[in-house]
């Protein structure tokens, strides 16, 4: 009955309503913006709403001060704000970039962690007792955040997740000698990744899923991404990238001194920086299991003027498709926070095959109603419906 249904639906599509959607899809092509500061001297991007617009992290403001900013594609860099002090910056951004999560310093100079609202407020999220914490992750939909939080009885770090009808809870990890902080959460909330610390920069991978916490890396040095399923893992040890598929570490092959930052929703690309060793510098790094580890200033080069070049790739969208982080402006002479559009997949390329057709369209039907947080889930809004099979429609007829 649910195959009729879905294929007497996709009849009604016809030919007339393909052709004129597939006229008005926006551009796929690669593009690189450079997105400036708050009036200081550099900048850096920590996330990427779903669908591009939306980039936040921090930037110098005229001062010389910190501060955590929003950009959007139709406006300009925003200052967020803080808590009552000079500093703040963004680590985390909803999928519709409605909902921006760091820290912020009160007027007390504390560092606190906030949740910001498209309403324009910043809210503190409190702490388990302790002066200080930060929020480094949020789910899809905004409302589980992640990060750290000190108690009142000791200046170790324990790994915290906010939610509205929780609060602030610690998250009860093993081995953690000399503190925890958890470093990302899953779209759906319901895995959280972070480190548990038994000596100076070494520790623990922890996973949490639904309250159930268990172990899945040990003498790790950094963990930072979490695929949508929460299955893959991504962070440093034995001093290189590395990606941990359900527990069973892969060496990236970025060599000595390289880290993966962040992970697609499904898992399947990978993005951070490493030291060329020729340069001695560091760059922008993104992974497949295809290509292996390649060099984003190589593969876009031609995005980029002479001069200037990627230093770190930060984060990336829940298809893999935009990166941010931040590089060297040769116009400006500075570090500064970039987006990076690689065109792919293409805006309602469901199935990745680079060309926005009736299977990607038969995808979503055949999934249509049900959970998202998937590839089918084209604005990871958590559920595949009327507007991820719009996405389809509006595109339908590119690449190929």
């Amino acid at each position: 009955m649910k195959e009729r249904k879905h294929i007497r639906l996709y009849a009604l599509l016809s030919a007339s309503v393909l052709s004129l959607v597939a006229t008005v899809g926006w551009s796929q092509q690669p593009s690189l913006r450079w997105l400036g500061t708050l009036g200081g001297n550099s900048s850096s991007a920590y996330g990427v709403s779903a669908d591009g617009s939306v980039v936040v992290g921090w930037a110098q403001n005229d001062e010389g001060h910190t501060r955590a900013f929003r950009w959007t594609a139709s406006g300009s860099m925003t200052d967020l704000g803080t808590l009552g002090g000079s500093s703040s910056s963004a680590y985390g951004v909803s999928a519709d970039g409605s909902v921006v999560v760091g820290w912020a310093q009160n007027d007390e100079g504390h560092t606190r962690a906030f949740r910001w609202t498209a309403s324009g407020s910043m809210t503190d999220l409190g702490t388990l007792g302790g002066c200080c914490g930060a929020a480094y992750g949020v789910s899809a939909n905004g409302s589980v955040v992640v990060g750290w939080a000190r108690d009142d009885e000791n200046w170790y770090t324990k790994a915290v997740r906010w939610t509205d009808s929780e609060g602030v809870q610690e998250i009860d990890t093993p081995y953690a000698y000399e503190g925890s902080v958890a470093y990302d959460v899953s779209a759906s909330g319901s895995a959280i990744v972070g480190i548990s610390y038994f000596t100076s920069g070494i520790g623990s991978v922890f996973l949490w899923q639904n309250g159930t916490v268990q172990t899945i890396a040990s003498y790790a040095e950094a963990v930072y991404g979490v695929s949508a399923d929460g299955s893959v893992v991504v962070g440093s040890a034995d001093y290189g990238a590395v990606r941990w598929v359900n527990g069973s570490m892969q060496d990236l092959g970025g060599g000595y001194g390289s880290t993966a930052y962040d992970v697609s929703a499904d898992g399947s690309i990978v993005v951070g920086e490493f030291d060329t060793s020729v340069s001695g510098r560091e760059h922008a790094f993104r992974w497949t299991q295809a290509t292996g580890a390649e060099d984003l200033n190589t593969v876009y080069a031609d995005l980029l003027s002479d001069g200037s070049y990627l230093i770190a790739a930060r984060a990336i969208s829940p298809d893999g498709r935009y990166i941010v982080g931040y590089g060297y402006n040769a116009a400006t002479r500075r570090n500064e926070a970039f987006l990076l559009d690689t065109g792919f997949p293409l805006r309602g390329d469901v199935d990745r095959n680079g060309s926005v057709d009736d299977a990607d369209l038969l995808e979503v039907l055949f999934s249509f109603g049900g959970q998202g947080y998937t590839n089918q889930d084209l604005n990871w809004d958590g559920t595949i419906d009327d507007a991820d099979l719009l996405t389809v429609l509006f595109n339908f007829g590119s690449g190929g």
